[in-house]
């Protein structure tokens, strides 16, 4: 799995780097992104709703955020 590390920088980097990312895995694989900028808590899952990709996880750890997203099949 991919990881994206985001920690460290505000909207929009976390989700230019995930746009970044997806398309180095396959569809249906995941990219799993490290963030610390709260607004990634609404950010993402727009972006994943407005792009088609899907949102499996966006939990809140210690230090930030861990989502996980799906590249979307076609």
């Amino acid at each position: 799995m991919r990881i994206v590390d985001a920690l460290g920088t505000w909207c929009p980097v976390p989700l230019r780097l995930i746009a970044r990312a997806l398309p180095e895995v396959e569809p249906g694989a995941c990219v799993t992104v490290l963030a610390d900028d709260p607004l990634i808590q609404v950010d993402l899952p727009a972006w994943c709703y407005d792009t088609g990709h899907e949102l499996v996880s966006l939990e809140e750890e210690p230090g930030g955020f861990r989502g996980i997203v799906r590249r979307r099949l076609a």
